[in-house]
């Protein structure tokens, strides 16, 4: 054989092989190609609707609120609710200021104070979506504590820090000019501590939603108590009542103890009308407004049943679509509120 045909049956040999070997690369190339497409529409379809919403502690009253608007509010690929678990309320502002992927979170509306000498605007950057539920002030101290005053210089807690107590107990100290040995324990220990008359523990501070369960189905000896607190520099507080109701064994039946409460509020990033996470957050509004009933029933937080929709919070103002969602919808908000004073059942459903 000459070496001419030789080499030029080597070439053929050589193009056949080439191909044969290009043509699994080419269509493994497009199966890649067809995956990653494949893998990005997943993605997009994924987080379109999907609104981040910060909540709390396990431990505490939020991140349960905020689960339940995501089994209420959820709805398929038309909303994701993505509660969060974080570090408490003043971590919540900090993560709707900052924090990629949140929208929306729950707050105590005092929780702002903080961080408007650092972020002046901050009114302009955060807005509410829904005045939740008070959270109420619980001073409980022991039997030789008569009033505030005699707790100045004593040791009281305000529980972990990251809890509303933590947070929002300290103000209302300072605010009070009530100086204490603050200290920062779980609570079950220091009310411990107090029944034991141990470590010097004279009180207690809770902030939190009533009633709570250590003082509503917790036994306690005679001379433990709620002390009474008013200001008449309310701020963010609003008045509020500790009754036998909420408490049997430690208020004497039709009595009150006078307190102050902070509102737990739903919140959200402020951001411009016709953008996309606007568009995400007028949707959750729509879903969750238009749903309230479904999260007043029996299997829900119990806070839920007083929740209003229409009910404003104090010094901030509320988010664009919220707000136009209770004008389009304020006649039968306005009707299901008389029949329920009258005990009516209410009819009509919200428009949509």
């Amino acid at each position: 054989m000459s070496t001419r045909r030789a080499t030029g049956v080597g070439l053929v040999g050589l193009l056949a092989g080439l191909t044969h070997s290009l043509a699994p690369a080419a269509a493994q190339s497009s199966a890649d190609r067809a995956m990653q497409s494949a893998g990005t529409a997943a993605r997009t379809k994924l987080n379109a609707w999907t609104v981040g919403l910060a909540g709390g502690l396990l431990e505490g009253a939020p991140i349960r609120f905020a689960t339940e608007i995501a089994r209420v509010a959820d709805e398929g690929d038309a909303l994701h609710v993505l509660p969060i678990v974080t570090r408490g309320p003043t971590e919540n502002v900090e993560a709707l200021l900052y924090l990629r992927g949140v929208d929306a979170a729950i707050i105590n509306s005092d929780a702002l104070e903080q961080f408007r000498t650092l972020v002046p605007n901050i009114d302009q950057r955060i807005s509410y979506i829904l005045n939740l539920f008070p959270s109420d002030l619980h001073v409980f101290v022991r039997p030789e504590i008569q009033s505030l005053a005699d707790l100045r210089g004593k040791r009281v807690n305000f529980n972990t820090p990251g809890t509303t107590a933590a947070y929002s107990g300290p103000l209302i100290f300072n605010r009070l000019r009530l100086e204490v040995e603050k200290t920062f324990i779980p609570h079950p220990a220091a009310l411990e501590q107090m029944r034991k008359g141990e470590g010097g523990m004279a009180g207690v501070v809770f902030v939190t939603s009533k009633p709570v369960d250590a003082f509503s189905r917790g036994r306690w000896d005679g001379g433990f108590k709620f002390l009474p607190v008013e200001s008449e520099d309310l701020g963010f507080y609003t008045p509020s009542a500790l009754t036998s109701q909420d408490y049997p064994q430690l208020i004497r039946g039709g009595e009150e103890v006078p307190t102050i409460s902070v509102s737990t509020i739903l919140a959200s990033y402020n951001w411009p009308k016709g953008s996309d996470r606007y568009a995400r957050l007028a949707r959750l509004v729509d879903h969750l407004f238009s749903r309230l009933d479904r999260l007043q029933t029996p299997g829900f937080h119990p806070a839920w049943r007083d929740v209003n929709v229409a009910a404003q919070v104090p010094g901030l103002r509320r988010f664009t679509a919220a707000q136009e969602w209770i004008e389009r919808n304020r006649g039968n908000l306005q009707r299901g509120a008389a029949s329920a004073a009258s005990g009516a059942p209410v009819g009509g459903s919200p428009q949509r």
